[in-house]
C-alpha cells in the first residue's frame, strides 16, 4: 500500500472501528514511545477508545512526556492487557513488524489472529498480508516521521496540538540521536519545523531527555568506556561488553544504556560499534555503523536480529563470553566491507 493511499483512505479506514489498541515493541525507546502516544492522541480527536499497551517498562528519562500515565505496562498488568486485546476492533502495530517483537504480550496477538490489524513502521522484513492496512516506509527517520506525515496529510491545522507534537519530536529526535543519523531526506527537518512552536520548546524537549542522568548512569557510562570497550583496527570496530554484574554494580534501570553503543563511533578509524549487554536471561547485542555499512546485514544474519543500515538490534540465548567469541567469528566475513 502506498503513502499516498493510506493517507488518502485512513479516514474512511479508521471510521470503520470504535476500540483501538495500540502496541509497540519490547524494550520501548523514545520512538515507540513517542509514535504511540502521538498516534493515541490523534485518533482520540476521532472519537476512538484508545488503548497503549507496550510489553515491559520505559526508560525514565520519558516519564514526563504527555500522557505517558495512560500506558499500560503489561508485564505489569497483564490481565487487564489481555483484556484491553479482547476488547479491541482494531489493533496498531507501532515502530515494530512481527508479533514476536512483543515480548510477553506475543502469545496473546496470536490470540487475536482475526481482530483486524494496522501497521506504522519503518522496518524491515514485514509480511504486509496480515495487516488491513498500513504504512511502511523504510527510508524514514522514525516511526514517528511517519506519523507525523499522516497527521499533516489529514491536516495539521485541524489536528496537531502542543501533546502531539511533543511526542513527535521526542520519537524523531530520539530515533536520530538527536538528527546524527538516519537523515534520508530534508523533509525529516521540514516536518520537525512545523512541530516546533512558541509552546513547544525544542531545546527543553532535548534536555529532558539528554540532560537527566542519575549519577549511576554517569558513572556506568564511564566504565563503559574506560573498562569495557575494545577495538578491533583490523575491522574498524569497537565493542563494549557489560555484564550482568556490571549493570548491578552501578544499579541499572531501564534505558541506562541508551546511547552508550553511539560513544565508539566518535572514534575516526571506527566504522561499527556494538553494545553487549547480560541481562534477563539473553545477551543483547545493539549495531551501529558509519556510511553504508549494513549492520542489519550483521544482526539478521548472525545474531536473530535486524534494523536499519546504520541501526541494528539481536539477541543470543548463550553466556556473554561466548557472545563476544560469536562477534569475533563472524567479524572476518566483513572485513573487506569494514575496510572499503
Amino acid at each position: 500500500m502506498s503513502k499516498e493511499l493510506f493517507f488518502n483512505n485512513f479516514r474512511s479506514f479508521i471510521s470503520k472501528y470504535k476500540k483501538v489498541v495500540i502496541v509497540s515493541h519490547v524494550n520501548p525507546d523514545g520512538d515507540a514511545i513517542g509514535s504511540s502516544l502521538a498516534f493515541y492522541f490523534f485518533l482520540q480527536k476521532f472519537g476512538i477508545d484508545v488503548k497503549i499497551i507496550i510489553p515491559n517498562d520505559f526508560p525514565s528519562f520519558l516519564a514526563w512526556m504527555p500522557g505517558i500515565e495512560n500506558i499500560l505496562v503489561f508485564d505489569k498488568n497483564s490481565e487487564k492487557g489481555v483484556e484491553y486485546l479482547n476488547a479491541a476492533d482494531l489493533i496498531c502495530y507501532i515502530d515494530f513488524n512481527h508479533p514476536s517483537r512483543t515480548g510477553l504480550v506475543h502469545n496473546d496477538l496470536c490470540h487475536c489472529s482475526k481482530t483486524p490489524k494496522m501497521l506504522i513502521d519503518h522496518h524491515r522484513d514485514t509480511d504486509y498480508s496480515q495487516f488491513e492496512a498500513y504504512l511502511s516506509e523504510l527510508e524514514t527517520s522514525s516511526t514517528a516521521e511517519l506519523v507525523a506525515e499522516l497527521i499533516q496529510s489529514q491536516g495539521f491545522d485541524k489536528y496537531l496540538d502542543d501533546k502531539i507534537a511533543i511526542c513527535l519530536l521526542v520519537g524523531i529526535m530520539t530515533d536520530t540521536g538527536s538528527f546524527a543519523h538516519s537523515i534520508y531526506h530534508p523533509e525529516t527537518f521540514e516536518i520537525c519545523g512545523k512541530l516546533i512552536s512558541p509552546t513547544v520548546d525544542y531545546q527543553l524537549i532535548h534536555s529532558k531527555i539528554y540532560n537527566t542522568f542519575s549519577e549511576n548512569r554517569l558513572r556506568l557510562l564511564g566504565y563503559s568506556i574506560s573498562e569495557r570497550m575494545v577495538t578491533l583496527d583490523e575491522y574498524h570496530t569497537a565493542y563494549i561488553y557489560l555484564t550482568k554484574a556490571d549493570l548491578e554494580r552501578f544499579n541499572y534501570q531501564v534505558g541506562d544504556t541508551e546511547g552508550v553503543v553511539n560513544f565508539p563511533l566518535m572514534i575516526d578509524n571506527i566504522k561499527m560499534a556494538v553494545l553487549i549487554t547480560e541481562r534477563q536471561g539473553v545477551i543483547r547485542f545493539s549495531f551501529r555503523s558509519k556510511g553504508d555499512f549494513s549492520v542489519h546485514e550483521v544482526a539478521r544474519a548472525h545474531f536473530n536480529g535486524g534494523g536499519h543500515t546504520n541501526a541494528a538490534g539481536g539477541t543470543l540465548e548463550c553466556s556473554i563470553e561466548q557472545a563476544i567469541e560469536k562477534l569475533l567469528a563472524v567479524l572476518p566475513q566483513y572485513k573487506a566491507l569494514l575496510n572499503k
